[in-house]
């Protein structure tokens, strides 16, 4: 029996998973555009780290790179730390940014009906 990779397999089902792959993807590279315009700029993060431990931080967006973004982010005494996210994190809700108490991203939401994943307002600018 010959296996065929997922993009060209026969069944439908493989068929809407690599689609949701896409879908994802374009996701994460407007979440990716979306922060490149708020570098420099003072966020809140909220990452949800497992195991019930859920931090909460503040500090600057210094960079965005294709995969992860870096903050610089407050530590006591003054000092700061260098802190990486993934944007897929953002996608699935571990991490949460915002800006003065408002939240950057809205939940992205998954249509059981359709099983598409469907992006809220990307930002609030």
């Amino acid at each position: 029996m010959v296996k065929l990779p997922p993009l060209f397999c026969i069944c439908e089902r493989e068929w809407t998973k690599s689609m949701d792959l896409a879908k994802q993807a374009k996701i994460v590279d407007s979440i990716h555009d979306t922060l490149n315009d708020f570098v420099g700029q003072r966020l809140k993060v909220r990452a949800n780290m497992g195991r019930s431990k859920i931090v909460e931080c503040e500090g600057v967006l210094t960079q965005v790179h294709p995969q992860l973004f870096i903050m610089e982010v407050d530590r006591k005494r003054g000092r700061t730390a260098r802190q990486s996210y993934q944007y897929v994190d953002v996608l699935t809700g571990m991490v949460e940014l915002s800006q003065d108490g408002e939240p950057l991203f809205a939940p992205f939401v998954v249509d059981s009906t359709e099983d598409d994943i469907i992006p809220a307002p990307t930002a609030l600018l």
